[in-house]
């Protein structure tokens, strides 16, 4: 059986490396932060790594979970110096295409194989093993592999060449943007209907404007409370990415630069670890519980 490496317990990481365990993949792990990679590993029986350096020359597939490019490429520069050859490495990361394709570039050099497969799905998604998976890459190797991606996500949808992962995660990142907008504007406008807001709710979303973030955070947030599912400052990274990339290919996103104002608005407000249901702050003017 192949052995596998996790680098990042993030809220999804952890998540995800569970859920490699629990399927009997996880050899190792590795987090910035040792404390929380300790107290996982001792859990789930498995050996933390002290380096990524280690955790790479230990194992025949690396998982990635990590917040930001610099932080991918930085590893990536980093288990080159150990990484078995014929090794695969899976970026789950939320990334740029651009850096995607240097990464890949750089593992080649060594004879390694990369696939950019980011997730949707939130932290639920990622606790159930449930999650949808963009990938970029060769198919050949995305076979290989697909029965460890398969105890973290039920929909594996190879898209195209690498970097294709991360741009099509740019689309739905776009696109949570102007769900959010949608829903937490409608529901500021139920509320200055005086409506019953739990009705509302229940009812829309047996509808044809349903949506997943209607569904599962429209109470929340119409009770002033917004757990840290989907954080602001996360999706302001993301959106910054999708806003570049939109530039680069001269596409013009005026509802993802409104959004990410107004999560710009919101983290300097001390909301940027909120859910991004936080959005209903700012159309209603409350302050969170």
């Amino acid at each position: 059986m192949l052995t596998v490496g996790m680098i990042g317990l993030g809220a999804m990481g952890e998540h995800m490396a569970r859920n490699l365990a629990n399927a009997g993949y996880l050899h190792a792990l590795y987090n910035r932060t040792t404390a929380k990679a300790d107290k996982l590993g001792q859990e789930l029986n498995v050996t933390v790594a002290q380096t990524p350096e280690a955790l790479a020359a230990d194992v025949d597939i690396v998982c990635l979970c990590v917040s930001r490019d610099e932080d991918v490429l930085a590893i990536i520069h980093t288990i080159k110096k150990t990484i078995r050859q014929n090794s695969v490495v899976i970026d789950m990361s939320t990334v740029s295409n651009h850096t995607a394709k240097q990464a890949a570039a750089f593992l080649a050099c060594c004879n390694v194989d990369f696939l950019d497969a980011p997730v949707s799905g939130g932290v639920e998604g990622a606790k159930s093993g449930k999650l949808a998976m963009m990938v970029g890459g060769d198919s050949a190797v995305l076979e290989k592999v697909r029965p460890i991606l398969t105890s973290m996500a039920t929909r594996i949808v190879h898209i195209g060449a690498t970097g294709s992962g991360q741009a099509t995660k740019a689309v739905n990142q776009i696109m949570a943007a102007g769900i959010n907008q949608a829903v937490t504007e409608a529901l500021a406008f139920a509320l200055a209907q005086q409506l019953p807001m739990d009705k509302v709710i229940d009812v829309i979303s047996g509808g044809a404007a349903s949506s997943w973030f209607l569904q599962n955070r429209g109470l929340s947030m119409t009770e002033n409370h917004y757990p840290a599912g989907f954080k602001v400052a996360l999706h302001q990274k993301d959106l910054a990415i999708c806003l570049q990339m939109g530039h680069d290919s001269g596409v013009s996103l005026p509802l993802t630069l409104q959004t990410s104002d107004d999560y710009q608005q919101l983290i300097a407000e001390g909301l940027g670890e909120c859910d991004i249901s936080a959005l209903y702050c700012l159309k209603t003017n409350l302050k969170t519980k």
